[in-house]
């Protein structure tokens, strides 16, 4: 069966399609412009109404109302953090109180927040979760800095750092929501 009018049958390439990655795109977060924009007019406003003018107002505030250098000034870092549970990463967050940062891991220094992987308890891990998520957050919301806490690194190698926007901690927030507890210098139990 080999003469020239036969052909071998030709065979079926099947090509797979790849996956579509659908990011997240510019109109997922437009909802979030309006609420900061009314955030910012009510602090201006609060501001203006200072008792005492600008010379009563604390001085970061006042620089930074004037245009001048501020607490804010020195909040230079900045990335769009994801998620990350587990591995190494860069800019994610993993917990309530771990996130890698441009290829480093840092934890917290000043706060405590419940475990996620794995959670002890089922309140544990919805408060983990929220923690973590708040976390993520707080970080993209602006820049940031981060800022010595005595020792440099933990027991597991995570660099110690006390994260702030404009002289506010991240972990201070995270407390006053609940979602934290301030650092006393061992974990405790959630559950």
């Amino acid at each position: 069966m080999s003469g020239p009018d036969f052909h071998y049958p030709r065979r079926r390439i099947v090509r797979r399609r790849r996956p579509v990655r659908r990011g997240r795109t510019l109109r997922s977060n437009l909802w979030l412009a309006p609420g900061m924009a009314v955030a910012f007019v009510a602090a201006l406003a609060t501001f203006q109404h200072f008792p005492g003018g600008a010379e009563a107002m604390p001085a970061p505030v006042a620089s930074l109302l004037a245009g001048g250098e501020g607490a804010t000034a020195r909040d230079a870092l900045s990335a769009r953090f994801a998620l990350c549970h587990s591995g190494g990463g860069s800019n994610c967050v993993v917990d309530g109180d771990t996130f890698w940062y441009a290829g480093d891991k840092y934890r917290i220094a000043d706060i405590d927040t419940p475990e996620t992987h794995p959670a002890r308890c089922a309140e544990e891990a919805a408060l983990g979760d929220a923690a973590t998520e708040r976390l993520r957050t707080w970080l993209n919301a602006g820049a940031f800095s981060l800022e010595s806490a005595g020792r440099d690194t933990d027991r597991y190698g995570r660099n110690l750092r006390i994260v702030t926007r404009g002289g506010t901690s991240v972990g201070s927030v995270l407390v006053d929501e609940g979602l934290a507890r301030p650092w006393g210098g061992r974990r405790r139990p959630w559950c």
